[in-house]
């Protein structure tokens, strides 16, 4: 079992920053592949990035790319998004999620609670 505590999330102006945090417990966690979602009011859910057990593959959505980067620290079991140049588009409640049982889309076995993201124009 992994359990998830989004944190970090906040209002912010356009082209701001903000760093998300995962927390999990689990004992086997360096073993799960770990993402990032978010879902926009009246959108659907929709991928945002993902990173391998080690840490040595990460994936990312188009629209992330080169603005947002996915990290994670396996001895203090913590996952991490840091979002640059942030957009009015960009604001969603954002999901962590560990173990997809495809990579890197998912579905994913495992989800937080949520960290409401409000990027202000």
């Amino acid at each position: 079992q992994v359990q998830l505590v989004e944190s970090g999330g906040g209002l912010v102006q356009a082209g701001g920053s903000l760093r998300l945090s995962c927390a999990a417990s689990g004992r086997t966690f360096r073993n799960y592949p770990m993402g990032w979602f978010r879902q926009a009011p009246g959108k659907e859910r929709e991928f945002v990035a993902a990173i391998s057990g080690s840490g040595g593959s990460t994936a990312s959505a188009d629209s992330v790319k080169g603005r947002f980067t996915i990290s994670r620290d396996n001895p203090k079991k913590m996952v991490y998004l840091q979002m640059n140049s942030l957009k009015p588009e960009d604001t969603a409640v954002y999901y962590c999620a560990a173990d997809p049982r495809v990579w890197p889309h998912g579905p994913y076995n495992y989800w937080g609670q949520g960290t409401q993201v409000t990027v202000s124009s």
